[in-house]
């Protein structure tokens, strides 16, 4: 099999900012809300190093390359709800900054490439190539397809991100994400039935659930950006 080293390192490069910002998020969002447990940890930071899970960030994202579809997980930022200052409220919005911060930087990289594509025809030619994983062309295709390509790449991946960890099942932001939002009553019983969340995640995941959530966002996204 022949490895396409650049588009691996830059994949991979990708992933790793992204989990690091989503992680990050939650550190910064906890330590604001009066838990300083993960700012003590050294949390809230962009260096993948401190986010990286051998398995979830090196091992997983490796094998993702050679079947077509990279994605992985960092360490979870710990959370100590008794020291948040409204526990139940406080919880969900820490939950919540991961999945938020992945989706404002989809946005940002969304709106480069729908700009950039809009200043000429080459520069559309060019978006249009990397969308589509076109390589080859001329000009300004051919040297700035590489840079589209990961560009897009990130696109993707923060919006896997987003759109997974918001499922409602534990361990994923979601499950504490819809407690907080759940009346009081109704989040107790919600949440004693999260010791089986990871049980159901698998079957969500044996049904490609979470496909069906993502691809028709993928391909909204892309029906913007595409000849």
């Amino acid at each position: 099999m022949n490895i396409d080293w650049t588009t691996l390192v830059s994949q991979l490069a990708v992933l790793l900012f992204s989990l690091s910002i989503h992680e990050s998020a939650h550190a910064w969002t906890s330590n604001r809300l009066g838990d300083p447990t993960a700012r003590n940890l050294g949390r809230i930071s962009l260096n993948p190093i401190v986010h990286a899970d051998l398995f979830g960030t090196v091992v997983v994202p490796l094998l993702g390359f050679f079947t077509g579809f990279i994605v992985g997980w960092a360490k979870p930022v710990p959370v100590n709800v008794a020291a948040l200052r409204k526990p139940r409220r406080d919880h969900m919005l820490v939950a919540a900054a991961g999945p938020a911060s992945n989706l404002a930087i989809a946005a940002v990289l969304f709106l480069f490439l729908f700009t950039l594509k809009n200043t000429s025809a080459s520069m559309e030619l060019a978006v249009n190539q990397a969308v589509r994983g076109f390589g080859g062309g001329d000009g300004a295709a051919a040297v700035l397809l590489p840079v589209l390509s990961m560009v897009y790449f990130g696109v993707w991946i923060n919006l896997l991100l987003a759109i997974f960890n918001l499922i409602p099942v534990a361990p994923l932001d979601g499950a504490a994400v819809l407690s907080g939002l759940l009346p009081a009553p109704m989040a107790r019983a919600f949440d004693a039935l999260q010791g089986y969340g990871v049980l159901v995640l698998i079957a969500l995941l044996y049904y490609g659930v979470p496909g069906d959530l993502f691809f028709p966002v993928v391909d909204r996204v892309r029906s913007f950006l595409v000849l």
